[in-house]
């Protein structure tokens, strides 16, 4: 053996030959299954992945009879086989400009594939972003009040439950709890427009009765008619310890004080039901210790076959233990509800406890 440093260079490019041979093996298999006769984009790419492997099968090949017979050979006419490397060089000038394109164009298909995997995370990300406008994670705190809310969004793609606590004035705190009937996009951006109309109105006139009239004039305007808007306000007053709500055809909130729950149920119509109806407000007296529990219908209406969660179950939460903290309450009655229904909740749910310390 004259050069016997070229046998291992030979038995590693032997081994390489294997390798990138199995590996075409697998794209041409793959290239088969794809390609339907339409000139596909993916077709495409298959086949000239399996070409390129092809081609580093056949280079690696003529390595190893080249560098084999060379170990053993000094002789120009026995190294003849060296210049079978002329094939793949060949191959490699021919198809180049093949290859080229076919580069390109898969470089164009992973622009396009990173492009849809942006759009996707974006479509999923902007419900959770806009929800989080609609029922924020975080809410304001003010000195003699504890407040607990949650949230969940139900199977639709975009929220239309809203809450919301907020000063109306110096002494005056208000808390505002919403529903937009239906699923999608419009319900979504009618609950954001009711969210921040109700923060001018409740700003500009200290009855929340007459805020919900200004509301509903101005939603009906609009010409929505499909659309059906429940809303609960509640204006606490930290000077006189009083509470005055209004509800435009919301499901009833819950009051616990002077050791019995009440309900404070609708005072009016659902919005943009009649551009001139009226509604009106109580005022309730509130002493330490006194809670109020808002939420949206979708807790209510969580379902076990045809059982619903209902009201009771809520106000029963409540009863069975008023002194509880309103973030634990509302944590609780989540996933009361959740183990309840039988399947997941399909309606957004929203709950905001509010407790005069």
């Amino acid at each position: 053996m004259t050069r016997p440093v070229l046998l291992p260079v030979a038995l590693g490019c032997l081994i390489a030959t294997f390798v990138w041979g199995r590996s075409a093996l697998h794209l041409q298999r793959a290239w088969r299954r794809i390609d339907d006769g339409t000139g596909s984009v993916s077709a495409d790419l298959a086949r000239s992945a399996f070409r390129k492997e092809l081609h580093t099968t056949l280079l690696y090949a003529v390595a190893t009879v080249a560098l084999g017979v060379g170990s053993v050979s000094h002789d120009l006419l026995v190294d003849l086989p060296v210049y079978l490397f002329f094939v793949p060089v060949a191959l490699t000038l021919i198809y180049g400009h093949r290859f080229q394109d076919e580069a390109r164009l898969a470089e164009e298909r992973t622009k396009l594939e990173r492009r849809a995997e942006e759009v996707l995370a974006q479509k999923e990300l902007a419900p959770r972003r806009w929800a989080a406008r609609l029922a924020p994670e975080e809410l304001p705190v003010f000195e003699g009040y504890e407040v607990g809310h949650v949230y969940e969004a139900g199977t639709g793609l975009m929220a239309g439950d809203f809450y919301d606590f907020f000063p109306v004035g110096p002494r005056r705190l208000a808390a505002v709890i919403g529903d937009v009937s239906g699923h999608g996009i419009e319900p979504s951006i009618t609950a954001f427009q009711v969210k921040y109309l109700l923060r001018v109105f409740l700003r500009q006139i200290r009855d929340p009765a007459q805020a919900l009239e200004e509301l509903n004039s101005t939603l009906s305007t609009q010409g929505r008619g499909e659309e059906f808007v429940s809303v609960c306000i509640v204006i606490f007053d930290r000077l006189a310890n009083t509470l005055r709500h209004a509800s435009a055809g919301h499901p009833a909130a819950w009051l616990w004080h002077d050791g019995e729950v009440r309900s404070l149920r609708a005072t009016g119509p659902l919005l943009t039901l009649d551009p001139r109806a009226n509604y009106i407000s109580r005022e309730v007296e509130l002493a330490s210790g006194d809670l109020v529990l808002l939420y949206t219908d979708g807790l209510a209406e969580a379902r076990a076959g045809e059982q619903l969660f209902g009201e009771d179950r809520i106000a029963g939460a409540v009863r069975r233990d008023p002194g509880i903290e309103a973030q634990v309450l509302c944590k609780s009655l989540l996933q009361a509800a959740r183990e309840f229904a039988t399947a997941p909740l399909r309606d957004d749910v929203a709950i905001l406890a509010i407790r005069k310390t």
